[in-house]
């Protein structure tokens, strides 16, 4: 197999391990049949009364599926709660249709479908299943319990503005800061800071309940205040964040009156956490998860594998060149070079540039004596993910990891062309970045495969890699350059666990 085939069988592995049913069916059971209970991940919750379930993001249906046929299976169960399931999901717009069979509801199922945030931005139809979720928590008493399933792209669900602010008016705020390169965690801090359900309002309304949250991280870190703007959880945020996010990116006097107003009214500290003591939020899959499934693969395919972080992070272009420095460092060892004076001068720039990019969790020192231990005997494949941002200057089409991809292709020509004999030229490589959601911006490929030669066969093409790039359109690049052959498309997963990238290495 080429590496590219091996690139592509990671990803597909990686993405496979955090799918909705096979997540669920790992973390949900139901045992009992006159006092039922909710097995999730050993945890026991019983089901005094009525069992409510809701849902947001982009894997909630597939999760709604495996959790009815979970439920499903126990027909007592079933018959002592008859018109105690309530179900209602919300999901977004122009999706259902690639889904396949296993994510998909029963033909009589009791879940109500409420597609909605077109393009990850809050709309109306995402309001009415806000509204919808809304007056079902409201209606809640203390024997029932509120199942609720997570998962990324939630943020842009649930959108229920605090009046008087418009939906129209939040959407636009939120758009601005995406474009002006607002990373996940600060677009959320302002979301759930000027909703009714996000930062734990959704938990708040639905007491005296019993809340279980089911929750498939797209954020790094795994933090609960986070995850789809958090609502079921205690957050960790004030007004104050809030309005540092909107001054980074010079938003301050450019808001309308109406979120003047609402921020002008709100606590200046949050809910204490003692107020969520009905409430359990278990995460059952992430990152994390889906590179150690990467990793097991990777080495059951010959490599040395190592998992860099799961938690990378910063502008496309700084992380782009930690990447470039990764490989050179690679190859030397791959060629017994790593010793030399080169060796220690790449080191000494990878431990600068990882400060400076402040990866959480990331022990970049102990990473490297892992990766000199490895010998040259095996083809080696390092392993990260998280999510990048990309400053917007262009107006061309694309997503950071097809730009990612296309700036390492750009670093590594540069490389090769100011080192003559380097040791890249000695090995072969591979990098790729791809969307576990399975798109990548406005686009329909998940992500981009590059090489060192990615740049002169470009050329050869008629097609300036550099041009592309000041006006982020790595999309329209990928598709003219050799047939689209380096985009990864994979279609809709089903699943959103931020991205993946992957270098691999064998000498030639």
């Amino acid at each position: 197999m080429s590496l590219r085939e091996h690139a592509l069988s990671l990803f597909r592995s990686a993405v496979g391990t955090v799918r909705p049913a096979p997540m669920m069916k790992r973390a949900l059971k139901l045992q009992g049949d006159r006092c039922p209970q909710l097995l999730v991940k050993g945890q026991a919750f019983p089901v005094k009364r009525d069992l409510y379930l809701v849902g947001f993001g982009k894997a909630v249906l597939g999760m709604a599926a495996a959790a009815e046929e979970i439920l499903g299976d126990r027909e007592l169960f079933l018959d002592s709660f008859r018109g105690g399931l309530g179900y209602q999901i919300c999901q977004w717009c122009d999706y259902l249709s690639h889904l396949t069979r296993e994510m998909l509801l029963k033909p009589h199922s009791k879940i109500q479908v409420i597609e909605g945030a077109k393009n990850n931005l809050p709309d109306a139809e995402a309001l009415k299943g806000a509204v919808a979720i809304q007056e079902l928590a409201e209606g809640l008493t203390a024997d029932d319990l509120l199942l609720v399933l997570i998962s990324g792209g939630g943020s842009a669900l649930l959108p229920a503005p605090i009046p008087p602010i418009l939906l129209e008016e939040k959407e636009k705020l939120t758009k601005t800061l995406a474009s002006r390169g607002a990373a996940i965690q600060e677009l959320n801090i302002v979301r759930k800071t000027l909703s009714v359900l996000k930062g734990g309002g959704l938990a708040q309304l639905a007491y005296p309940a019993q809340v279980v949250s089911l929750i498939l991280s797209d954020v790094i870190g795994d933090p609960l205040d986070i995850i789809a703007s958090g609502p079921t959880a205690a957050s960790s945020h004030s007004v104050q964040d809030c309005l540092q996010v909107l001054a980074k990116y010079n938003l301050l006097h450019d808001l309308p009156k109406s979120v003047e107003t609402v921020l002008s009214s709100s606590p200046t500290k949050p809910t204490a956490p003692e107020n969520y003591s009905h409430v359990s939020n278990i995460i059952i899959g992430s990152n994390t998860l889906a590179l150690d499934e990467a990793k097991q693969h990777a080495e059951s395919l010959g490599y040395a594998a190592l998992v860099l972080s799961a938690g990378i992070r910063g502008e496309v272009g700084r992380v782009s060149t930690l990447y470039c420095q990764l490989i050179r460092l690679a190859c030397l060892g791959l060629a017994g070079r790593a010793e030399e004076p080169l060796g220690d001068e790449v080191r000494g720039n990878l431990l600068q540039l990882a400060a400076e990019l402040e990866i959480p969790g990331l022990d970049l020192a102990k990473f490297l004596q892992a990766l000199r231990g490895l010998g040259p005997e095996r083809p080696v494949c390092i392993l990260a993910g998280g999510e990048t941002t990309v400053q917007l200057q262009g107006s061309g089409k694309g997503g950071r990891n097809q730009e990612l991809a296309l700036r390492v292709g750009l670093g590594l020509h540069r490389a090769q062309a100011m080192e003559g004999s380097s040791p890249q030229g000695r090995c072969e490589i591979i990098f790729f970045s791809g969307g576990t959601d399975g798109q990548d911006g406005p686009t329909e490929a998940a992500g981009a495969f590059c090489s060192p030669g990615l740049v002169a066969e470009a050329l050869q093409e008629g097609l300036d890699v550099e041009a592309f790039l000041r006006n982020n359109d790595s999309y329209t690049f990928f598709s003219q350059f050799q047939g689209g052959h380096h985009l990864l498309v994979t279609g809709l997963t089903g699943t959103n666990v931020m991205d993946i990238q992957a270098i691999l290495i064998r000498a030639l």
